[in-house]
């Protein structure tokens, strides 16, 4: 899976990778609202395009952590790739204004063109706000950046063509439930969303109205 690799940051500070903690953190002493969340994560279903899977979450960024790595897959191309990371502080955490915290890294290549648009940051922004809206989730604190970079091929590989990457870093809140334990799995499925409409598929069915698409999105990677 071609998941993203980049390094996620949230306003509790960076991250370094370690051990999985989402397994069993704490020495198997995970309180019951993160593996609720845990679980609900585990369990939940994607549209088909989206290939997810567990994988290493950061270390010190909370003190119970869990991460999935998600890739957009089309027959044998990737249209995009993600990852979604769920930080569980017991205590509460000031600048989370709650004891659970979402941070993502979403990205897919475009054309130049599609990535030259001055609207577009304010665009993939509202996708991802608009996906927690259109599933009734309230979150809080959100934050996050979206970058556009441009790579241009010189010498032995001046026959590739240039190539621009939109990138999606953020963070929120998610609302506690019952028994202090958030929707993770609806959190996820807006996620997934996110990552549709990145990567241009077209809505997973007619009632999908919320999955706008990118046009002349730069050829994807092979799978």
């Amino acid at each position: 899976m071609a998941a993203a690799q980049g390094r996620l940051s949230d306003d509790a500070g960076g991250t370094d990778e370690g051990k999985d903690k989402g397994e069993e953190p704490g020495g198997g002493q995970a309180p019951p609202p993160f593996r609720a969340a845990v679980d609900a994560l585990r369990t939940a279903r994607l549209r088909p395009q989206i290939e997810i899977e567990p994988t290493r979450p950061p270390q010190r960024l909370a003190p119970f952590a869990y991460a999935l790595e998600a890739t957009v897959v089309d027959g044998d191309q990737d249209l995009a790739d993600g990852r979604l990371v769920l930080l569980h502080d017991p205590a509460g955490h000031e600048a989370w204004q709650g004891a659970f915290r979402l941070v993502t890294l979403v990205r897919a290549e475009l054309e130049p063109e599609m990535a030259a648009d001055p609207l577009l940051p304010e665009v993939c922004w509202s996708w991802l706000t608009g996906s927690l809206q259109s599933r009734g989730l309230a979150c809080g604190e959100p934050s996050g950046t979206v970058t556009r970079a441009g790579s241009h091929y010189f010498g032995g590989l001046s026959a590739r063509p240039p190539a621009s990457q939109i990138e999606i870093r953020a963070s929120w809140t998610p609302r506690e439930g019952v028994n202090g334990v958030p929707d993770a799995a609806g959190h996820l499925a807006a996620w997934s969303d996110l990552l549709a409409q990145v990567a241009g598929l077209p809505p997973a069915g007619p009632g999908d109205a919320s999955v706008v698409t990118l046009p002349q999105r730069r050829g994807p990677q092979s799978h």
